[in-house]
């Protein structure tokens, strides 16, 4: 009979260790048979109706056992009945809008009231809104909320500041008591994400989505579609490797193919609307796709993703344009911006420019996109929903994910693409016991007795243990490679933006305001992109002259962008040829080369 390591007496449990380690006692005389007592067991965990309730009806299924889950219960009930006797009986939190985050605040922040008694107020707001109140919180210097769920994109910012709590400081200090002690920060899969160049861990991962590549499967199986690529461009229509292959095939489906079952049919999707959300289309490694950064994971170094250089230490950042050492209007940066205008313009609906990030996410799921190079798995859940004109009648998927193509200035051992990790942020100098309230819904969101439900609901994982779990091995099918994906070495291959980005929400906001610019056709990509990197420049230089209490930037001089074009590291020399010829590769090998415990 199966028993709980919870029922286990001591003596019980020291027993198994011993047998476990195959330790064997040398051989005595005795005059009797040993008289053996089996270890009394001992009564599960004694936990609150509220808490059997959600661990029957809610929180299942789970990695722990019943027993594990009632013995995890019972640490946060224990450890809330401290803050309430301190008088902290409610606190107020806030994440962006996507599924994950509104499970939480329907379901999770409803279940952590009744059990604990502390009522969570989570707010529910806009990605943009949120950066935009932390931001003046950090200014303000007095928080908003108890508790943040904010982009580790801002990692850098976070650890130049000073304002933010080291989570590693406080588990060990003043958030001791506090921690749950079964929180296993080794099984998040995240947290070489969230942690600073003092390597201390900033945020506590709440959840994880990549950026990807997602295509019609169904529809590049068509035997009729395969021979009539191969006969136009030479090679096999499949998964493209390179922007080559991904350019060949958006022409294809919207200039050759053009309808499927009587409706258009596009070979490309995306969105241009001068917005926010068209920021993040490019600061979410879009310029490290195409190859402008240096190699380096999980970032480009010295130059990242966004084209900033840090100096020797790794960590001052030195300048964002050529002529400062940078590559933000670099060729390989201008060409990236070309080909998203491009694309755009000549294989996506019509409608696309003039849509934001929000908007466009549901289109792919409507049936009519062949393919779209730069896709969030956060889209995951709303695409498998039963009756969508991309799902089988069986629930399976017609469509797959895959690594995103690669751009001509690409090179081995760069970042290959973006992954979100919104993660659990706590100010220094807040109350210090809401804060500790705030870690505790922190901790019961992200706690092993609550998170595969989470994880099946919202699809952005966590946890190893989650992502290993029979549950979502049985999910699999369904989800078009999201899970081989998160139990590939690929999953620390896709990286959020890093730390040579000193103030993320100061920088952020020139990206989308310049970029929309050569969308509408008002600035060449060019020019956009070296006002965008002068503008960069202009903020850098103010943080230096302002000070930051930690690696403030220190810019080099302006020189002559020559000095530092190159081809051997970043900014990197303009290609003679930037379109070399298109390469595919096969869904079944790209499957399991992830199976296999390859990133591609």
């Amino acid at each position: 009979m199966k028993r709980s390591i919870y029922a286990l007496s001591a003596i019980g449990a020291a027993v198994l260790m011993m047998s476990a380690c195959g330790k064997k006692e040398e051989p005595v005389a005795v005059v009797a048979p040993p008289v053996v007592v089996a270890p009394a067991a001992a009564p599960a965990p004694v936990v609150s109706d509220a808490a059997k309730k959600w661990i029957d009806n809610e929180f299942q299924p789970s990695t722990l056992t019943k027993d594990q889950q009632a013995t995890e219960m019972k640490w946060f009930i224990d450890a809330a009945a401290k803050l309430k006797a301190k008088g902290v009986n409610e606190i107020s939190v806030v994440s962006e809008t996507i599924t994950t985050h509104e499970y939480e605040s329907k379901t999770l922040a409803k279940a952590f009231e009744e059990i604990t008694g502390i009522k969570v107020k989570h707010d529910l707001i806009q990605e943009g809104d949120v950066v935009e109140k932390l931001q003046t919180s950090m200014q303000s210097g007095q928080s908003i909320y108890d508790g943040w769920i904010s982009d580790s994109d801002l990692i850098g910012t976070h650890y130049r500041y000073g304002k933010i709590l080291a989570l590693s400081d406080y588990m060990e200090g003043a958030g001791k008591e506090f921690t749950n002690p079964g929180l296993d920060l080794k099984d998040f899969i995240g947290t070489s994400f969230t942690t600073g160049p003092d390597k201390k861990l900033y945020q506590l991962p709440d959840q994880q989505f990549a950026n990807l590549y997602w295509f019609r499967a169904d529809l590049f199986a068509k035997p009729e579609l395969q021979e009539k690529f191969k006969a136009k461009y030479g090679y096999d229509l499949g998964v493209p490797l390179n922007w080559s292959a991904y350019e060949d095939i958006a022409a294809f489906f919207s200039n050759d193919v053009k309808q499927i079952d009587g409706k258009p049919i596009y070979g490309h999707m995306d969105y241009g609307k001068k917005d926010p959300s068209l920021g993040w289309r490019f600061t979410d490694a879009w310029l490290s796709m195409a190859g402008t950064a240096d190699i380096g994971n999980p970032n480009g170094l010295p130059v990242d993703e966004w084209g900033i250089r840090v100096g020797d230490d790794k960590c001052t950042p030195v300048g964002a344009s050529v002529a400062r050492g940078g590559a933000t209007n670099s060729p390989a940066a201008v060409y990236a911006l070309t080909k998203y205008v491009d694309w755009m313009k000549k294989f996506a609906p019509k409608e696309a420019t003039g849509m934001t990030f929000g908007e466009a996410g549901p289109v792919p799921a409507q049936g009519q996109i062949a393919q779209q190079i730069f896709w969030y798995t956060a889209f995951t859940a709303d695409m498998v929903k039963p009756g969508l004109p991309v799902v089988n009648a069986d629930g399976t998927p017609k469509w797959r994910m895959a690594p995103g193509p690669n751009g001509p200035y690409w090179k081995q051992g760069m970042q290959n693409g973006y992954q979100d990790v919104g993660s659990w942020t706590f100010f220094k100098d807040h109350d210090a016991n809401r804060t500790a309230a705030a870690w505790l819904y922190a901790q019961f969101v992200t706690a092993k007795t609550t998170s595969l439900k989470k994880t099946m609901v919202g699809l952005t994982p966590i946890r190893e243990s989650d992502i290993r779990s029979q549950a979502m091995t049985d999910m699999a099918p369904k989800l078009g490679g999201l899970v081989e994906f998160y139990r590939s070495p690929a999953r620390v291959a896709w990286s959020p933006t890093g730390t040579n980005v000193p103030d993320y929400p100061k920088l952020a906001q020139l990206w989308w305001k310049n970029v929309a610019q050569a969308v509408t056709g008002e600035k060449t990509p060019q020019v956009a992109m070296d006002t965008l990197a002068d503008e960069m420049d202009q903020v850098l230089g103010r943080l230096e002259r302002a000070g930051m209490a930690n690696c403030p930037p220190k810019l080099n001089p302006k020189g002559d962008p020559a000095k530092y074009l190159s081809d051997t590291g970043a900014p990197w020399k303009k290609l003679a040829n930037e379109k070399p010829k298109g390469e595919t590769i096969n869904y079944d090998k790209l499957l399991q080369a992830w199976k296999d415990g390859k990133v591609r």
